[in-house]
């Protein structure tokens, strides 16, 4: 008498709500996708659902003289400065609005490039010519040594991607993260793009991940703490099914990129900083279609969701006012 031999995983893995490889007839996330994921921590960079591996990063752009820099341009280090109040002067408002609206336009103008087989690196060279043109320099470029001026995050990877020689596939959704730095100030935004035909699972995380945004940016109120941004974002994520990622979240800004304020996505009650006019600050959810967990790729900066689950984000930067959110990044 003899035994089958036991079934092993494909090569690309069914999506969570697809029936599981094994046969059993259940679901993939209810049945074999933990175990996979297990593994597919395993072995690096390659995870669970056709994962994006690191491709092959070009040298770094250059930047003309002429356009003004962050402490940190040349050095990779900002400098250090002493946590000061979130209340923004007039002058640093008015600048806030000029980089912001820049920032906006630019994530416009390099989000009509996406399309299958352009590279997210061809995307990263798009964008920083759209910042020198505006005669701004591109924030993230040397930021703690970051390579690119672009953060471009595709699928599973929640943020921090490093733009590379990879092209975009059909069905793919990518990230992109602008954030400029002109008239001394930096202004942050960005946006989740369909790449071609995307399948309805991949739609509805970017709808639903875009509506989080709208309800934190409805949370900010006067006088409200801090961690009602947090409420309004976990409490429709969780409803449709989805998590909050926690490693990363929103922050103060202005003359410095990331300020000491911080904004967490999920309902933290000792986020209690009550939210005062002239504060300007980010939100950004990045919503998972599975678990919240992330690991980090070893070249320090790419995050993925820690199952291979697809993830999505989008971002604004706002000046709280006697009202509630003035959104500052609109083109």
């Amino acid at each position: 008498m003899t035994t089958a031999s036991p079934r092993t995983p494909p090569a690309v893995l069914p999506g969570p709500n697809d029936v599981c490889w094994c046969g059993s007839g259940t679901k993939y996330k209810k049945c074999h996708r933990g175990a996979d994921a297990v593994e597919a921590r395993k072995k690096g960079p390659e995870v669970a659902r056709k994962g994006i591996r690191p491709g092959i990063i070009s040298p770094r752009r250059d930047v003309p003289l002429h356009i003004p820099r962050p402490d940190y341009a040349a050095t990779g280090r900002p400098q250090r400065r002493a946590a000061g109040s979130e209340i923004r002067s007039p002058d640093v408002i008015a600048r806030m609005r000029r980089a912001c609206k820049a920032a906006a336009e630019v994530l416009q103008e390099v989000s009509t490039h996406v399309r299958p087989g352009i590279t997210t690196d061809e995307l990263d060279a798009i964008t920083h010519e759209a910042y020198i043109r505006r005669g701004g320099y591109p924030s993230t470029l040397n930021y703690h040594g970051f390579p690119k001026s672009l953060c471009t995050s595709v699928n599973e990877v929640i943020c921090h991607g490093i733009p590379d020689n990879r092209a975009l596939e059909d069905g793919d959704i990518v990230n992109l993260d602008i954030t400029i730095f002109l008239d001394g100030v930096h202004g942050d935004c960005s946006g989740t793009f369909f790449v071609g035909n995307v399948e309805p699972e991949s739609q509805r995380l970017v709808q639903v991940t875009r509506e989080c945004l709208d309800l934190g940016i409805a949370a900010v109120k006067p006088g409200r703490p801090i961690s009602d941004i947090g409420r309004a974002i976990e409490e429709h994520a969780t409803k449709n099914g989805m998590s909050v990622v926690r490693a990363y979240c929103g922050h103060g800004i202005g003359e410095t990129f990331h300020t000491s304020l911080q904004i967490p996505h999920y309902y933290e009650p000792e986020c209690d900083t009550v939210m005062e006019p002239g504060m300007i600050f980010t939100v950004e959810p990045m919503i998972n279609q599975g678990g919240w967990g992330h690991r980090t790729w070893d070249d320090g900066w790419t995050a993925v969701t820690a199952d291979g689950s697809r993830s999505a984000q989008f971002e604004h930067t706002l000046l709280v006012t006697d009202k509630g959110a003035d959104i500052l990044t609109v083109a």
